[in-house]
């Protein structure tokens, strides 16, 4: 068998050390040593784009983390510098932060102090180096990542109170922490996601798949240990890289806002399956400028919130190994219905399930990223190889594997 690429994760001494150093690259030795934080990015079991409709997702933490270096100062500037970004060091005031003043990577750390400080807490400005194992543009939320980290630095080091202690984390403060990492990312990089990226980053707990209410930022967390079934959760990066800002997701949000105004509620969550799902499509059908398109949309939306609340059944049983169907499920309204797949995913999720794996989808914002895979953990290799071998023969770029546990939150 030919080797794989794996996507490793540091450990926390090692990711610190790396961006302790790339501290002192951008900044020298003077003055006083920075602290450290960090965030996890996230894969989602299931429940895509149902976050900004009001809907139930279910994302757990990764161990791939993105790592902080700060150190406040005393004035309003912003001093920041990348470990994966070769344009050396960029500066700004806080107070010339606003939407659509501020761009690339820099527009989702100087966001976060823009949030914070737009209610009223005493964010001052600060130097800061970031270095992440979470891979870009993979899907697996390396945004929300970079935005947490800078979170629970800024919650630290200007005394915020929000995060809580490492061993008793505040969940209402980081409820707020999650907040401004949203208005980060909505209104300073211009990315109109909804709030579940943020709130597993921040919220999450080891061991355990975060259920998330987006009616009211209520969490639940429910245990995930695959290990204890002979299961394991494979993640591949088909190496398509995914963007949140080219409009296709945005089209898809106010397809689905349009919608909710149409059938008068507020969010999509209010439509129920079965015959209230029939009723809506059906009025969608009569009322809307696009109904075929509409009643696409919407039908994704509550029947993934619907297969979200039997997934979480399932594991709250123990029925574990019976969650397969629902992913596939998932991934096929995902292709035809939302129309976010694409041929990188498609091909990996198919050739997951051929090799055996019991069920397979797609996972983030869709247009590229990742697929996951619930696999038995020793066929983990077998499943590797067979997606590799699909994608070489249909002559895409070699993907890249992690298996995926459930780990804890920034801090």
């Amino acid at each position: 068998m030919s080797a794989v690429t794996q996507i490793d994760a540091w450990t926390r001494h090692e990711g610190e050390a790396r961006v302790r150093q790339a501290f002192a690259a951008a900044f020298g030795a003077d003055g006083p040593e920075p602290g450290t934080w960090s965030a996890p990015g996230r894969v989602n079991l299931i429940g895509e784009h149902t976050d900004y409709n009001g809907g139930l997702c279910l994302p757990i933490a990764l161990p791939h983390r993105t790592y902080v270096a700060l150190r406040p100062r005393q004035d309003d500037l912003i001093r920041l510098a990348s470990a994966q970004e070769p344009d050396g060091l960029r500066e700004l005031r806080l107070a010339d932060v606003a939407p659509g003043a501020v761009e690339g990577w820099t527009a989702y750390v100087a966001g976060v102090a823009w949030a914070l400080a737009a209610q009223g807490l005493p964010v001052r400005g600060f130097d800061a180096v970031v270095d992440s194992c979470v891979p870009y543009g993979a899907g697996l939320s390396s945004s929300a990542a970079l935005e947490a980290a800078v979170a629970v630095a800024l919650d630290d080091v200007f005394d915020l109170g929000l995060a809580g202690a490492d061993a008793e984390p505040d969940d209402a403060g980081r409820t707020v922490l999650a907040a401004a990492c949203v208005r980060a990312e909505n209104e300073i990089a211009g990315a109109p996601t909804g709030g579940m990226d943020q709130s597993a980053s921040l919220r999450s707990r080891e061991g355990h798949a975060l259920l998330l209410d987006c009616l009211d930022s209520s969490v639940r967390h429910v245990p995930f240990d695959l290990d204890a079934f002979g299961l394991a959760l494979l993640v591949v990066d088909t190496r398509a890289e995914h963007a949140l800002v080219d409009g296709q997701y945005a089209a898809r949000r106010a397809t689905c806002e349009a919608a909710a105004r149409t059938l008068g509620v507020q969010s999509l969550r209010e439509v129920a399956p079965g015959a209230g799902l029939a009723t809506a499509l059906d009025r969608l059908t009569e009322a809307s400028d696009d109904p075929a398109t509409a009643v696409r949309r919407v039908r994704h939306v509550v029947t993934e919130i619907a297969r979200v609340e039997a997934l979480v059944a399932l594991l709250d049983a123990g029925r574990v190994r019976e969650c397969g169907p629902l992913l596939d499920a998932s991934h096929t309204s995902l292709r035809d219905d939302y129309e976010v797949s694409c041929l990188e995913l498609d091909v990996a999720v198919e050739a997951a399930r051929e090799a055996g794996a019991l069920g397979a989808r797609m996972t983030g914002g869709g247009f590229g990223g990742s697929a996951i895979a619930l696999v038995e953990r020793d066929q983990v290799g077998q499943v590797e190889q067979a997606v590799a071998q699909a994608f070489a023969v249909r002559g895409l770029t070699a993907p890249a594997f992690l298996v995926a546990t459930a780990a804890g939150p920034a801090n």
